[in-house]
């Protein structure tokens, strides 16, 4: 059974009747929080957490990360309620709770807001304000300002990595309730790695991005010239930025090494992206080692750290 589309915000006796339906797709919820990328966000922030070497404070620890996982699930689900007509068009994500009518637009806008909001607070009481203010910050920036931008300018992936990069200092402002040098750090990784790794979706999905209405690059460059040397030059720029741990004394050589045969291997395969030939199968591998790269060098700054402190 799918919910029909309604002409008018439901009310909350209508709400209750819908969601308590047998039949009715609960999972469609959690798909609306986009799981993957929510997980992420909560695994970039708890980086933050640990690497800034926290007090053992198990609530707020629980509270930190719950407040977190809302925060990203809400700006998940409000993005998808903005972007249902385009994702109704578009062949990898039409099959989405909304445009698949699993759940009307209304009850999304509810959960988006519910989900934002608590999470919000949860971490502005239960951590301290500073990363209650910046899960908020990451909501309104990435709802807000990113998704419409998304269809007026292709520098819309550049202001993206600022939201996708906010949760580590989350993370850090929850440990220490203010942010120092290595918290900016990391966000500076997590904001440059964001620009190769999306160039290589934007490259493998530029039909469908071009389908949508969205002025991607890798719409406005058929050729995939730009998107490749795009992808090499924050590649390269990523490498001694994450090595800045290190210059400034903050890690040794355990993240020294890895950051270090990490982002050459990282670089190998944004440089091969620039080959014209095969380069669905270079952009396929540099997402793929994209993946790779973020935890290798996020976890062994946090084992670094630990075994410093």
């Amino acid at each position: 059974m799918s919910l029909k589309q309604s002409n008018h915000i439901l009310t909350a006796s209508e709400l209750i009747d819908q969601t308590s339906k047998k039949d009715f797709p609960w999972s469609a919820f959690y798909e609306l929080t986009k799981p993957r990328l929510s997980l992420l966000s909560v695994i970039t922030a708890l980086v933050g957490y640990l690497a800034a070497l926290p007090s053992r404070d198990l609530t707020s620890l629980l509270n930190f990360l719950c407040g977190t996982a809302l925060c990203a699930a809400g700006a998940a689900t409000l993005n998808q309620w903005l972007e249902r007509e385009p994702d109704s068009i578009m062949e990898r994500t039409r099959e989405r709770p909304i445009p698949a009518r699993l759940i009307t637009p209304q009850v999304a806008l509810v959960f988006g807001l519910g989900l934002s909001v608590v999470g919000s607070l949860q971490l502005y009481y239960g951590a301290n304000p500073l990363a209650g203010l910046l899960g908020a910050a990451t909501i309104i920036s990435y709802v807000l300002i990113y998704t419409p931008m998304k269809k007026a300018t292709r520098w819309a992936t550049e202001f993206g990595a600022i939201p996708g990069a906010i949760p580590p200092l989350i993370g850090w402002a929850a440990a220490e309730g203010t942010i120092t040098t290595l918290g900016w750090i990391l966000f500076g990784i997590l904001a440059i790695w964001q620009i190769p790794h999306f160039m290589a979706i934007a490259w493998l999905y530029r039909d469908d991005y071009k389908k949508g209405g969205f002025p991607m690059l890798s719409v406005i460059d058929q050729g995939g010239d730009r998107v490749a040397r795009w992808a090499v030059i924050n590649t390269v720029v990523l490498v001694p930025v994450s090595l800045l741990p290190v210059f400034l004394g903050y890690c040794q050589w355990i993240y020294g090494i890895v950051a270090t045969v990490f982002g050459l291997w990282f670089l190998k395969h944004a440089l091969a992206f620039t080959r014209s030939e095969n380069r669905e199968v270079t952009a396929k591998s540099l997402f793929l080692n994209s993946i790779l790269y973020l935890p290798a060098v996020l976890f062994s700054l946090v084992i670094d750290r630990w075994i410093q402190g």
